[in-house]
């Protein structure tokens, strides 16, 4: 890598990192959706 190796694993890792974090907020987010979903249905239930 002629010397550049830390700053391309850096990189990668940085990479792989934000995109773990996008996930796993995208799923939290997803879960939170579903929650406040079911909670108007069971509201207009009433």
């Amino acid at each position: 890598m002629g010397g550049r190796g830390f700053y391309v694993w850096g990189s990668f890792g940085v990479t792989a990192a934000c995109v773990l974090i996008e996930v796993i907020l995208l799923k939290r987010a997803a879960g939170d959706t579903r929650r406040r979903l079911k909670r108007m249905q069971q509201w207009e239930e009433q």
